[in-house]
């Protein structure tokens, strides 16, 4: 089995990495509980090594809910759903990278929605679950147009992130270093 090349640890790498930082913090800005952490997983399995992608969603879970406690005025009680947030968010990467391997022969394309919906599914129902569990009285925050906005928004960043991808490659020159996996891992 294949894995992508490794990334290279020049300055384009972390401007990268600072770009997707940056990103998320201006989306947990704009959309506090609803920062698209299933778009980020999603591009972190499209573009990075696993180990990689495990650590940027586990960055821009700890940059949400710094800016959700430091800016946002989240409440204290708040702290106990950054394990959860960070427990799905990594479910995520692992759904959206095995769920890429598994589609990817058919078209790139296809493979790249699949891996963002598997990264949605797990981030959404594993939320989900673990609402059920530590509270059930709120699941009305489950409701299908809250969901449907939740999927909206992180489809309209997973796009915007591609975008994002597709452009750093183009200005920083280097196709292997940030590049879409060419084929499946």
């Amino acid at each position: 089995m294949e894995r992508t090349p490794r990334l290279h640890r020049d300055w384009r790498y972390f401007v990268w990495l600072a770009a997707l930082l940056v990103a998320s913090i201006t989306l947990s800005l704009a959309f506090a509980c609803a920062v698209p952490l299933a778009a980020f997983a999603a591009l972190a399995a499209l573009t990075m090594r696993r180990s990689e992608g495990v650590l940027l969603i586990l960055a821009i879970v700890l940059a949400n809910q710094c800016v959700g406690f430091a800016i946002l005025h989240y409440p204290a009680q708040g702290l106990v759903w950054s394990a959860a947030f960070a427990l799905v968010g990594v479910a995520g990467v692992f759904a959206a990278e095995w769920t890429y391997r598994s589609t990817a022969l058919a078209h790139p394309i296809v493979g790249y929605v699949s891996a963002f919906l598997a990264a949605f599914a797990a981030y959404e129902g594993g939320l989900f679950l673990i609402t059920v569990v530590a509270a059930p009285a709120d699941l009305a925050t489950y409701a299908a147009p809250i969901v449907l906005r939740i999927l909206a928004i992180n489809a309209a960043a997973f796009l915007g992130l591609l975008l994002a991808a597709r452009i750093a490659i183009g200005i920083l020159g280097v196709p292997g270093c940030l590049g879409m996996r060419q084929r499946p891992v």
